[in-house]
């Protein structure tokens, strides 16, 4: 890290005149992926932005202000989600979430009892590497090709200016994060994201209509949940994959801080909030929550740690479900502009899966090291996909399934002398 650059440690506080920049910061860093979710869902986004806040201050409260991390609208439940949504409604999806969320804080439970031995047998360094980096490589594509969360660079529509604000944007993050000192040092990614919009608004990209039209004051539309043993069945494997996307963000955002989350607050701790905020906001008419990349990438560039800012982010959410105008604003942001700051950010968390395999030390001159970290690279970024009735398994979710199973065979031919090395 520059020595220009102050660090604000996790439990350090913060300048009052620096903690709401700082917090809009990682509230713009995931709104685009997060507010994604409930538009997919079709449901109202401001009651997931409402239950990310609350579950993101639930998850400082039950860490004891000790792991820095933001929840967001979790991407893990998207295939089984759609497919009870289109067979039964979203409220049968609403029981499923609610379930795998109490399963969830269930194993948080076995954890505490057995602690988290047992990672280094299913989630070796080799695989645990491999895993955390394709949190961010998975997502690479999301920058470049359109849509809500990312630019739309690969359409046949296509401009200059949309090239332009693209470009503008990605240069102001390198060049901030790299030469900004000072205060200014601790906020490129919202300067990126200011200086993009200023351009986007020169290149007449920006339409304010939303924001004129909106209601001062709005509420989120709560919905009950209803329970159906056939959701409840295809969303349960889910439950694997969720569980190896946290440990690999809880050792990532390890690595960034400095400071072993998985043994202090602890696994069991992180886990249970991670799920108990999944299951809360389930049982309102949300969606499932879970640790984000892009807040994990804003802490690697910004040397800032503190959960103070984070509590400050989820307050931003919390707020933007209730003030019309402040959410329309932000909605406004053109895909060019978060595509931008999200070609770095993503890069970033990729970076730091390989950082962990130098970390560790990992060995490639053992084939048991290199087959793990290969065959999970290739299953998360060759596009196969495997389906089990309403359950898809692609990308970063078949890639930890194919971690945990492999490396669980590898221990196996260990302990039956069967490895020739």
């Amino acid at each position: 890290m520059s020595k220009n650059k102050k660090i604000y440690k996790v439990d350090e506080k913060v300048p009052f005149k620096l903690l709401f920049p700082l917090s809009i910061q990682h509230t713009f860093a995931m709104f685009g992926a997060s507010v994604l979710v409930p538009i997919l869902f079709n449901i109202d986004p401001g009651i997931v932005l409402l239950m990310n806040g609350i579950g993101t201050l639930l998850f400082i409260l039950i860490t004891k202000k000790q792991a820095p991390a933001y929840l967001g609208s979790s991407f893990a439940f998207l295939a089984p989600g759609t497919a009870i949504i289109a067979s039964q409604g979203f409220e049968y999806a609403q029981g499923a979430f609610i379930v795998t969320g109490i399963l969830g804080c269930f194993i948080a439970y076995i954890i505490y009892k057995f602690g988290t031995s047992w990672i280094d047998i299913l989630l070796p360094p080799a695989a645990m590497g491999a895993v955390v980096a394709l949190i961010g490589f998975e997502l690479a594509g999301n920058t470049v090709t359109g849509g809500s969360i990312g630019a739309n660079l690969m359409t046949d529509t296509a401009t200059s200016k949309d090239f332009i604000v693209f470009i503008v944007t990605l240069l102001t993050a390198v060049i901030g994060s790299v030469a900004f000192k000072g205060f200014l040092s601790t906020i490129p990614i919202l300067i990126a994201i200011i200086v993009g919009y200023i351009v986007s608004i020169f290149f007449g990209m920006v339409d304010f209509t939303p924001v004129l039209e909106a209601k001062l004051f709005t509420l989120p539309r709560f919905g009950l949940p209803k329970f159906s043993l056939n959701a409840i069945l295809a969303m349960l494997p889910v439950i694997l994959v969720i569980t190896s996307e946290h440990i690999s963000h809880q050792v990532v955002t390890s690595n960034i801080i400095g400071k072993d989350l998985i043994k202090s607050p602890g696994l069991h701790r992180s886990i249970f909030a991670d799920n108990f905020s999944t299951a809360l906001s389930g049982l309102l008419g949300g969606v499932p929550t879970t640790t984000y990349g892009e807040n994990i990438g804003v802490m690697a560039i910004t040397g800032v740690y503190s959960v103070e800012v984070i509590g400050g982010a989820a307050i931003v959410s919390i707020l933007m479900a209730f003030i019309g105008p402040l959410a329309a604003l932000i909605q406004t942001i053109p895909g060019n502009v978060i595509g931008g700051v999200t070609f770095l950010l993503y890069g970033m968390i990729g970076s730091s899966g390989l950082r962990l395999l130098v970390d560790s030390k990992v060995d490639y001159s053992k084939s048991v090291n290199l087959i793990l970290t290969s065959i999970i690279f290739i299953a998360g970024l060759s596009g196969l996909s495997i389906k089990f009735g309403a359950i898809e398994l692609s990308g970063m979710v078949l890639a930890s399934v194919v971690a945990v199973v492999l490396s669980a065979l590898m221990t196996l031919l260990k302990k039956l002398d069967l490895i020739n090395e």
